[in-house]
């Protein structure tokens, strides 16, 4: 994965969200759905939540979710603002810009939402990740859900490019499996539809940890 050479991470990001046209009502993942559907509402944490134009923080705040919703770019933060404001889910909704790089965000959570949290920037994503599951409230969850392939739309083409497994990505976080547990990690195939419109199969790795205490 090569890094760009002629900017930095908020600049890149900025750009990226910028020129992709605003959704007037952008979906939520499905993984998202699938697993969180039948789960009791609560405090939800997006991390990332430009990555599906705000799709997943509408839903769960639709749903009843008091949604924190993080994203480094603040054109994403604003575009989630403004619509979580116009479809009546403003008080629900607390978006703001965040670098994880720098720090995670302060609160306690019954459910952490990493979907597709990707950049060809520096990023201790394990490290993240960690700081994700600590932040869990006794019987919350973590879901990550990660690429397991290259998409035709994605921004890494890289042919070499190595897609960790979720029990190795569950690994690399290093917890006690007494006070976390893993509830689901598996690849799964979906057919995807990109920003353009095509579509493709996609691999997503799905990784569900639990926390007991």
């Amino acid at each position: 994965m090569s890094t760009p050479e002629t900017t930095d991470a908020v600049t890149y990001w900025q750009d990226v969200y910028a020129k992709r046209p605003v959704a007037a009502d952008p979906r939520p993942n499905v993984r998202l759905t699938e697993i969180v559907s039948s789960l009791r509402p609560g405090a939800a944490l997006d991390l990332g939540c430009g990555s599906g134009s705000g799709g997943d923080t509408l839903w769960l705040a639709r749903r009843g979710w008091q949604v924190t919703a993080v994203d480094i770019s603040a054109v994403a933060v604003e575009r989630l603002v403004d619509l979580a404001r116009s479809g009546g889910q403003g008080e629900r909704v607390d978006a703001r810009q965040h670098d994880l790089h720098e720090s995670f965000p302060p609160g306690g959570f019954d459910l952490v939402n990493a979907h597709y949290l990707h950049t060809p920037f520096d990023l201790d994503r394990s490290k993240v990740l960690r700081g994700a599951a600590h932040a869990l409230r006794p019987g919350g969850r973590l879901l990550v859900v990660d690429h397991g392939s290259t998409a035709p739309w994605s921004w890494n083409q890289d042919p070499d490019a190595y897609f960790p497994t979720p029990l190795e990505v569950a690994a690399g976080l290093d917890l006690d499996p007494s006070a976390w547990a893993i509830e689901r990690a598996e690849p799964s195939r979906r057919i995807a539809t990109g920003p353009d419109g095509r579509t493709a199969e996609v691999t997503d790795h799905i990784l569900v940890l639990r926390r007991a205490s």
